[in-house]
């Protein structure tokens, strides 16, 4: 249990009223470890969040905590609510093609994602037309359905300058996976005002490792850094995404998923889902599920939506919220 995050200054759910964390880790938690990783943060800003007035909501939050998850412990999904699986695959596949065949190159276009996702084109998405919307709005889209170069493209075309972070680092870690240099980064200062919204999580960092395999294969942890985490929709949905992303990398470079680490900067819960956020702690956790990946696939640019599945998820339904 060396990898759980929970600490003896849980002493602070005595002081608040709360749940005794290490009681819950030890029962009703305890069958899924990586998701109590997750849950005790939740748990963390509820208990403890500093009210504050934002832009879009008053909110709880607390600062700079540490989740970690080990693969080997399974995909680390909620059990405790669903997780949109299908659009947690599509969104990553959409920042990986990084608009390249959008109306203009490296513009990310909401209806690449929504055909990704099975919905018609000029659907308003779940995820990302509110943003889109705005952005619109503003008279910053330069096509419709353009979100500006976010995510995938700084990882693929950094500062429109043709640097390719995320084919530079695969190919590092082939050639010197001990290397320190294995680091993308979506936070450009000089195009945030040209995202839709700015990147929520900012930077990853890839490790490998030796193993006491037989086949002598390395293990590989990424580690990754988020400025804004809305801790009851959105970090289920990043956790599942860089986990996903890790294991998409390890197999295009031989090597074994094993932690995704995810330093959670300022970690919020908008007072309108305080209802959903309770209602999910109250629930047990199930068994983690796994996941499969086709083995043909060794090119990050040649996954498909096919490719990608999570076996046995087992989950006690969706939570409704909307999204601020």
């Amino acid at each position: 249990m060396c990898f759980l995050r929970v600490q003896f200054a849980r002493a602070f759910d005595h002081f608040f009223g709360g749940f005794n964390m290490k009681e819950i880790v030890l029962g009703k938690w305890r069958n899924n470890l990586n998701e109590a990783e997750y849950l005790s943060v939740l748990h963390d800003t509820l208990m403890r969040g500093d009210m504050r007035k934002t832009r879009n909501g008053t909110t709880r939050a607390i600062f700079a905590e540490q989740m970690r998850f080990q693969m080997i412990g399974g995909f680390p999904a909620p059990s405790t609510k669903q997780l949109a699986f299908k659009s947690v695959v599509a969104e990553l596949i959409w920042f990986i093609e990084a608009g390249k065949d959008s109306p203009i190159p490296y513009r990310l276009s909401i209806d690449r994602l929504n055909q990704l996702m099975g919905l018609p084109e000029d659907a308003d998405n779940p995820m990302w037309s509110h943003d889109q919307k705005r952005f619109a709005d503003n008279g910053k889209a330069l096509f419709p359905g353009d979100c500006g170069v976010i995510y995938g493209s700084q990882w693929r075309n950094y500062n429109g300058e043709g640097k390719d972070q995320l084919t530079e680092v695969i190919t590092s870690l082939k050639k010197d996976p001990f290397s320190r240099y294995h680091v993308i980064t979506a936070w450009n200062p000089l195009k945030v005002g040209d995202m839709c919204l700015p990147p929520c999580h900012m930077k990853m960092q890839f490790f490998a490792r030796h193993s006491r395999r037989k086949d002598g294969k390395l293990y590989l942890s990424i580690a990754m850094d988020q400025r804004s985490c809305d801790m009851f929709l959105g970090v289920p949905f990043n956790i599942a995404s860089y986990a996903l992303l890790l294991h998409m990398v390890a197999q295009c470079v031989d090597m074994i998923a094993d932690e995704l680490i995810i330093t959670l900067n300022d970690c919020h819960i908008y007072t309108a889902h305080l209802k959903q956020v309770r209602t999910q702690l109250a629930r047990d956790t199930s068994s983690a599920p796994k996941l499969w990946l086709n083995p043909v696939v060794k090119n990050i640019d040649t996954f498909g939506m096919d490719d990608i599945k999570l076996v046995g998820y087992e989950h006690q339904g969706r939570i409704k919220a909307t999204l601020l």
